[in-house]
């Protein structure tokens, strides 16, 4: 109990725990980002071996099980078993200089750029609302955001293994209410999931064309369960603009062709994040410059 009044009275610890939590968890996100997406195509891969031949296919069995725990961490280029000193966030890509330890292969900068992120967006979600059950609900709700955003980057997949259940989360935590009542959290659940869907299906009828995946309107239907319909224009305008100069930026700078897809998961979460604080100040903000208040 002494430890939840000091964390409630000073913000200075307050804040620190919340970032050595927020690296300690980014360091499990790279874990998650990186292993389930192979252990859906394993999933997957399994079930269609059943069945094209009616029973489990022995070559996919024999596969080394995989899951979020096991086995420990290797080094993708000689299989080095990372050890709990070379697994302390940033601090151990910081000391073994950005290289494996055993066959000195170039770790990847972007598990200690997860971590930080991690840190600084639990920080400022820690800042804005304060030593409340809100912020600990919007911290595991940043913590997905960031997994999703990075899968759905790396492979144009949003998994229903997170949206889902953070989908229900917030449609169970209109309950008390923590964010906004229930009839709110629900209709925004059902606006989010049909907005992108009616978007979704005349795209289709106009061009022939997959505008989107259903990912996309799981994930805005979980945006919309846990801050309501009000604020879906706000994300889809801001997701909207964010993925349009982004988009052209990859487009005059890399050359990337206009035909190659480009995933939305990560404007629409960087958008919700944004909602989730800043939402009603930027919604104030603009009806006050448009003189509609």
């Amino acid at each position: 109990m002494a430890i939840i009044e000091l964390l409630s009275t000073s913000p200075a610890f307050y804040f620190s725990v919340v970032g050595l939590l927020g690296l300690t968890v980014g360091s499990f996100l790279n874990v998650v980002i990186y292993r389930l997406p192979l252990m859906m195509e394993h999933q997957w891969r399994t079930h269609c071996a059943e069945m094209i031949k009616g029973g489990a296919d022995n070559t996919v069995n024999t596969e080394e099980k995989l899951s979020l725990s096991t086995p420990r961490s290797r080094c993708p280029h000689c299989g080095h078993a990372i050890t709990a000193l070379e697994n302390i966030p940033v601090l151990s890509y910081l000391w073994l200089r950005g290289r494996c330890s055993d066959c000195g292969a170039k770790i990847s900068a972007r598990y200690p750029i997860i971590e930080t992120a991690t840190a600084l967006l639990s920080v400022a979600v820690a800042w804005h609302f304060g030593f409340s059950w809100p912020a600990l609900a919007a911290l595991f709700f940043t913590w997905a955001l960031i997994a999703l955003t990075m899968i759905d980057f790396d492979h144009q997949l949003l998994p229903d293994s997170i949206t889902l259940p953070f989908l229900w989360l917030g449609l169970a935590l209109s309950l008390w209410p923590v964010f906004i009542d229930s009839p709110t959290a629900i209709i925004g659940a059902i606006a989010g999931y049909l907005s992108l869907w009616t978007v979704y299906w005349a795209f289709k009828l106009i061009t022939g064309k997959e505008g989107m995946g259903y990912g996309d309107f799981k994930l805005l239907a979980l945006l919309g369960a846990w801050m309501g319909w009000q604020m879906l224009p706000v994300i889809i305008l801001l997701s909207s603009a964010v993925g349009a100069v982004v988009g052209i930026t990859l487009i005059l700078a890399r050359g990337r062709s206009r035909n190659i897809p480009i995933p939305f998961g990560p404007y629409l979460a960087a958008a919700g994040w944004i909602a989730l604080l800043w939402g009603h100040d930027i919604s104030d903000a603009y009806l006050r410059f448009s003189g509609l208040q």
